[in-house]
């Protein structure tokens, strides 16, 4: 299914890499984009002695949403300057507190794009919304690296194949960026030599390749450095241009456990990366 409706998770400090790398994939998908600005409300301690002060809680409110606005009006501009059909909102949460205000906008969409965080301009719950849009959504994930990226229509795309349903789930959801690249590479990493007939991701390549995909398979048995590591290596030696993957990690209170293999590479990723959970 075509990619015709995408959301992207606007910054509150910076230069809008990922609402950039949004619009431009609009512009390339003919897709509409929607930018939503969150404004992150002050929340009053429990613990709090005496009463907060009006004054100083009207500040913070009139302080966030001041934020979202400005982050709304770069993002119109942005959008005007792209000449891609658009629109904007905000989305008023507590801090520290749940974000169903920002999944009833992911839902009813293709794609959420939302930028990495970045640890010079950190913002309030980023891994939070990253981790629970992810899990929570429904929907796919494109991560964009807090440098940004040049390539809006990549060209060189990386496919991390463990034959789990959320890797199945991250291959659908990318199928019409696949199209458009001139080169797949399908990854396999394997702790130890299967003993399996046939090679290993033959059979996801082979239903790529029926797409009319120009697919490779690399086979990584017993790595020496973590499966975080031979991915991020891999996009480093053939210059992938984006990493399409299966997002793993459950939910406990609130709490989100990340695979580690999920976790490092949000956490070290030099390319965007389409997840699917």
């Amino acid at each position: 299914m075509p990619i015709k409706d995408v959301l992207t998770i606007l910054d509150l400090a910076g230069d809008q890499l990922a609402a950039k790398y949004a619009l431009e994939f609009g512009r390339i998908h003919d897709a509409h984009v929607t930018g939503l600005a969150v404004a992150f409300e002050p929340v009053v301690p429990a613990f709090a002695a005496a009463p907060m002060p009006v004054d100083y809680m009207q500040a913070a409110h009139e302080q966030a949403i001041a934020a979202a606005n400005e982050a709304k009006k770069d993002f119109d501009e942005l959008a005007r300057l792209a000449a891609t059909k658009s629109e904007s909102r905000i989305a008023e949460i507590l801090t520290g507190g749940p974000l169903e205000n920002v999944l009833v906008h992911c839902r009813p969409t293709d794609l959420v794009v939302i930028g990495q965080s970045n640890p010079d301009r950190p913002e309030p719950m980023r891994e939070l919304l990253i981790e629970t849009v992810l899990f929570e959504s429904g929907v796919p994930v494109m991560l964009v690296p807090y440098i940004g990226s040049m390539a809006f229509q990549p060209k060189n795309i990386l496919v991390g194949w463990d034959g789990s349903s959320t890797a199945t789930r991250a291959i659908h959801a990318a199928l019409p960026v696949l199209e458009k690249a001139e080169k797949i590479t399908v990854l396999v990493i394997e702790k130890r030599a299967s003993k399996d007939e046939g090679q290993p991701g033959a059979d996801v390549a082979n239903y790529l390749a029926r797409h009319n995909m120009n697919v490779t398979v690399e086979v990584v048995v017993n790595p020496q450095a973590s499966v975080a590591d031979t991915v991020l290596n891999q996009v480093s030696d053939k210059g992938n241009d984006l990493v399409v993957m299966g997002g793993y990690g459950h939910s406990r209170m609130r709490e989100f456990l990340f695979g580690g293999a999920t976790r490092e590479i949000l956490e070290a990723m030099t390319v965007p990366v389409l997840m699917a959970h």
